[in-house]
């Protein structure tokens, strides 16, 4: 299954993603960990992308969309992945098909920007591995410590409540006319996100025809 994750920050997005991929055994791939991932490794795109973010400016689309490209084309890719964070834009979107890949489903999780607010202010990263927990629907084992490679968790600063505003009013600009465009290729799922994870779960797992 090749799918595409839709969703307002903070809609629980990355958390279903994983889900998704054990159950499936497809990569997850999120744009922002396989930038990062590129710079570390110095690719063509990653030497690219670096020479934007040092000078603190947006990477552009085409650098994006060539790490995508570089990503998509490995052999863990072959039988389907998840983009998370990919497209966000009509433009990325348009660039996608004109790669010539074929996106299976788009899955859409819907949650309210007042409930979205309170759930990102709990949101805890590790700065290591770039694994996300939350203090109340996805506690790591010790407080404040990463499961995966014992690292201190921290507070992005996009995760403010300032931040998630603003970062409402562009996902609502930008991203969610994305939904549109997808209905009309006729691939659109639409999940309303619950207070509890596993009815979340359960709803978008029911979309996509998977048992549990």
């Amino acid at each position: 299954m090749k799918l595409i994750l839709l969703g307002a920050p903070g809609a629980g997005k990355g958390t279903q993603a994983e889900f998704i991929s054990e159950k499936l055994s497809i990569p997850t791939i999120s744009t922002g960990n396989i930038i990062r991932e590129a710079m570390r490794e110095g690719t063509q795109m990653g030497t690219l992308a670096k020479s934007f973010v040092d000078k603190g400016n947006l990477v552009p689309d085409e650098v994006v969309i060539g790490i995508i490209k570089e990503r998509l084309s490995q052999d863990d890719c072959a039988n389907g992945f998840i983009l998370d964070g990919f497209p966000r834009t009509i433009p990325q979107a348009e660039a996608l098909d004109n790669m010539g890949i074929i996106i299976d489903k788009v899955l859409s999780i819907e949650v309210a920007d007042k409930d979205i607010v309170h759930r990102m202010s709990g949101r805890r990263v590790c700065p290591a591995c770039g694994a996300s927990y939350h203090i109340e629907y996805k506690k790591p084992s010790s407080e404040g410590i990463c499961n995966l490679c014992g690292a201190q968790l921290i507070i992005r600063n996009d995760d403010k409540p300032e931040t998630v505003l603003e970062r409402l009013k562009v996902y609502h600009d930008q991203t969610e006319p994305l939904k549109d465009y997808y209905h009309k290729q006729g691939k659109l799922l639409v999940v309303q996100g619950q207070e509890e994870l596993k009815d979340t779960t359960r709803l978008t797992f029911s979309a996509l025809e998977l048992d549990l």
